[in-house]
């Protein structure tokens, strides 16, 4: 009797691997409906925080702005900003006048940091500066509560733990980006200006000249929307993660490092998505000589 090959999947091993495959494809699509609703019941629960938890806001704005303990000494997430976007301004001195100087327009420095510092730079080191520093510290906060059922007694004892916990977070988080997003802005025009200046001889004169001609007021306010966008996804993003962790410690660790990769992607596309609603039909730029 000859023996039968069979080549492929057969009926009976294919029916599990599609069950595994469409339990996965729903499971996805029940994870986005989760976080859909919490991020919807969150931006909701924005007035309830306002109206009750106005002592929670005040507490977080201090500790999110300025930190607490020992972190407190360096200035907390004010500090960790303005160094970020000072290494980020130098770069763009750095990469810029080495740039341009090849093509013999190196005078040209001042415009690079005024259009790419304002448009690009600022608010996406702002954006990873908040998943680094406020997200992250979110989601272990809300993490160690949920894994310690303290979510749990806030329910049983009538508090809202959505607008107490995710909703404070939120609206504190855009709070303390507007006045932080200054700090970084300022910080990576002085270093794109006195990396020129200082370490390449610039004239500051002529730097100045196309500083000031190429920085457009109207890009510092897209500028703030961009960054105040972003705050809101990287916040929305991480108390999402804080507040469903599980699994003890190791699971509250493993969120947290979810939810910065996450936030991180989400901040970029953000950023992405409002340069190219503000600056995609024009660019708001002409360069004349």
């Amino acid at each position: 009797m000859a023996d039968t090959i069979s080549v492929g999947a057969t009926p009976s091993t294919l029916r599990p691997r599609l069950r595994r495959l469409a339990g996965t494809f729903g499971t996805g699509w029940n994870r986005i409906g989760e976080q859909t609703l919490f991020y919807a019941l969150t931006i909701r629960s924005v007035g309830i925080a306002v109206v009750h938890y106005k002592a929670e806001i005040v507490r977080l704005i201090a500790q999110m702005s300025l930190g607490v303990g020992a972190l407190a000494l360096i200035g907390g997430t004010v500090v960790v900003v303005g160094f970020l976007t000072l290494s980020t301004g130098a770069i763009i001195a750095v990469q810029g006048y080495n740039q341009l100087s090849g093509v013999g327009v190196e005078a040209l420095t001042g415009f690079v940091s005024a259009y790419i510092n304002v448009r690009i730079i600022a608010p996406a080191t702002a954006g990873v500066a908040l998943a680094a520093t406020i997200g992250a510290g979110a989601t272990a906060q809300l993490g160690a509560m949920r894994i310690a059922e303290e979510i749990d007694a806030l329910e049983v004892i009538g508090i809202r733990s959505i607008a107490y916990l995710a909703s404070t977070r939120v609206l504190t988080g855009v709070i303390v980006v507007v006045p932080l997003y200054c700090i970084a802005a300022l910080m990576a025009f002085a270093a794109a200006r006195l990396g020129t200046i200082v370490l390449y001889g610039q004239s500051s004169g002529v730097y100045d000249h196309y500083f000031d001609t190429f920085l457009i007021p109207s890009d510092l306010l897209w500028s703030f929307v961009q960054t105040i966008a972003i705050a809101v996804v990287v916040m929305l993003i991480h108390t999402y993660y804080g507040y469903t962790a599980s699994g003890g410690p190791a699971g509250v660790g493993e969120a947290v490092g979810r939810a910065v990769r996450a936030s991180l992607v989400s901040a970029i596309f953000v950023l992405l998505l409002v340069s190219l609603a503000v600056y995609g039909q024009s660019g708001n730029f002409h360069l004349a000589i």
